[in-house]
Parts: C-alpha cells; structure tokens; sequence
C-alpha cells in the first residue's frame, strides 16, 4: 500500500513532505526540471484537500476547475536522489476568478523542517468552467482557502 506524506497547516501556508525517488531522477541523481512541476502540483492538491476543499468537490459541485495559466520557476540548487523535501504553498493574490500562489522547494533539513531553498515557484491559476473552459468567479468555500494561505494575513 502506497501512503501519501502527512500534510501539514501552519499559519498562513501549507507543507507538504516528500522523498525524491529514482524515478524523479536523471542518470547523475538529479531531479529532472520538469518533475518539479508534478512535485508543486501534487502539494497544492493536499493543500486544497487539507483545508477541505477537494478538487473533486469543485467538479462535481460547480462544474469548475482550476487551471494552470502562468508559471515561473527559479531553480536554485538541484535536489538529488533519496533527499527529503519540504514544498510550502502560500496565496499572494486572490481575484474574482484566479489566483497567484507562491510554491517553494526547500531541503526537509532546517531547524524548522525547512532548510535550504531549492527552488521558487510562482503559479498562477485560473477558475474556469469545464464545459467551455471560460471563466468563472472562484465559489466562496475556495476562496476563503486561499485566504487561509495568505503568508503575512493581507493579500497583495
């Protein structure tokens, strides 16, 4: 049985846990650029089900979903093999119908289970309706989520 990393809460941003596995790597150990991508987005969806607003739930309940339309990543220093990182998502901005969060990839070895950064994320997300993939205004329960992620408790 496969077990997902607890995810964590602290004030005003979410953490989430992980071990690189081979899988993750290129042929010298290093995590492959792109698999940081898959490594933000699978802690934004724990940090969405640990506020209880599973994706899930915005499909079924609203016909929406949120979709990637803008990121900018700064690779810092590469993770490697077996290293345990710790990814911090935070909210910067929410609008009417999207979002900007800040993800960053730290070694899971600071005093504070958040050392070094590896890499800085900023993601932008739009609140669209599945049908036809327009916009639309971001329901109240999410919206008070990413609220909840706002890193110094004031949107920018």
């Amino acid at each position: 049985m496969i077990r997902t990393p607890p995810a964590m809460i602290s004030p005003h941003r979410h953490r989430y846990v992980l071990r690189v596995y081979y899988e993750d790597t290129d042929a010298g150990g290093v995590v492959y650029h792109a698999n940081y991508l898959r490594f933000a987005e699978r802690a934004r969806t724990e940090a969405m089900r640990a506020l209880g607003v599973p994706h899930a739930d915005l499909v079924t309940e609203f016909g929406l979903m949120f979709m990637v339309r803008r990121v900018e990543l700064d690779y810092l220093s590469p993770a490697r093999i077996d290293e345990s990182l710790v990814i911090l998502t935070e909210t910067r901005q929410v609008g009417g119908a999207s979002a900007v969060l800040r993800q960053s990839i730290r070694l899971a070895d600071g005093p504070d289970g958040a050392g070094r950064a590896l890499v800085e994320i900023g993601i932008g997300l739009a609140c669209v309706r599945i049908p036809d993939g327009r916009p639309a205004r971001i329901p109240p329960r999410w919206r008070a989520a990413f609220g909840a992620l706002v890193a110094d408790g004031r949107q920018e």
